[in-house]
């Protein structure tokens, strides 16, 4: 029990330490060709998996954290201040305080803590629905693939091909996945799909908190900030949710089950058997 404690104290730092050196090096982001996808939420989601949602929201905190400290001292937007209690409080006053707090920390913990339900929620479905509870998740997995896919391609190359090229091959992929999941199904490939759903939900969790954050606290200030009109600020956040948000939910979904199933060897899930 005592050996217990200490592994899991040491893999807490472990994963903090990670976080931090994401946090403020080029470490936390992959470069896409479009978009630089941020990969600082996957150690919050390993740490929710493998050391529960307590301190998964820990490190969800120290994720937020880094965000502040990065926002308030860098600035290297000038969104910035929705990140930062600090800077918003020269922005909109003593409101911008609890907003920015909101929008940095809240997110942030809640990443460190939905990855986990979401999980054992997978896990559940594909043991105790059968056929019926596979096929729902590996549709579902098949229908952010497309979606992602043809953003992806949307943005990459908007001159070089139209909007129904994008959905064909889009489409495809999702065939594609659709049909490898459908043809495999050992206990080791629905563990890896629950792996990889966690690390959608996840990533997702902070794409969507955030920027329905921003949207309902500052809808003006932001609009002002990145240099739209009022009426076009949700525009702006449905672009960055179903282009960078998806984007990089679909990297954490493959990095969250790679490194996962790996660490599965060295421990299980917290509150799991192997």
């Amino acid at each position: 029990m005592k050996n217990e404690k200490t592994y899991e104290l040491v893999l807490t730092a472990l994963f903090t330490a990670i976080i931090v050196i994401m946090a403020f090096t080029p470490l936390g982001y992959i470069p896409l060709v479009v978009i630089n996808a941020t990969i600082i939420h996957i150690p919050v989601i390993l740490g929710a998996l493998f050391l529960g949602p307590k301190k998964g929201a820990f490190l969800g905190f120290v994720f937020g954290l880094t965000s502040f400290i990065n926002n308030t001292f860098k600035a290297a937007t000038a969104s910035a201040f929705v990140f930062s209690p600090v800077l918003a409080y020269n922005v909109i006053g003593v409101s911008g305080i609890f907003k920015s707090i909101y929008i940095c920390f809240v997110p942030r913990i809640l990443v460190g803590i939905v990855p986990y339900f979401i999980y054992l929620l997978i896990r559940k479905a594909l043991k105790g629905q059968g056929q019926t509870g596979r096929i729902v998740v590996d549709l579902l997995a098949s229908i952010i693939l497309f979606v992602s896919v043809r953003a992806f391609l949307i943005r990459l190359l908007p001159d070089a091909l139209n909007a129904l090229t994008c959905t064909i091959v889009g489409l495809a992929a999702g065939s594609v996945l659709m049909a490898v999941l459908t043809l495999t199904g050992s206990k080791k490939e629905n563990a890896n799909i629950a792996l990889a759903y966690a690390g959608l939900s996840g990533a997702f969790t902070n794409t969507l908190f955030v920027m329905s954050g921003i949207y309902i606290l500052y809808k003006d200030a932001y609009a002002e900030a990145v240099g739209v009109a009022g009426d076009a600020v949700l525009d702006v956040i449905m672009g960055v949710v179903t282009f960078n948000g998806i984007v990089e939910a679909v990297v954490a979904a493959i990095i969250v089950a790679g490194v996962g199933f790996a660490l599965t060897k060295i421990k299980p899930i917290y509150g799991t058997d192997r």
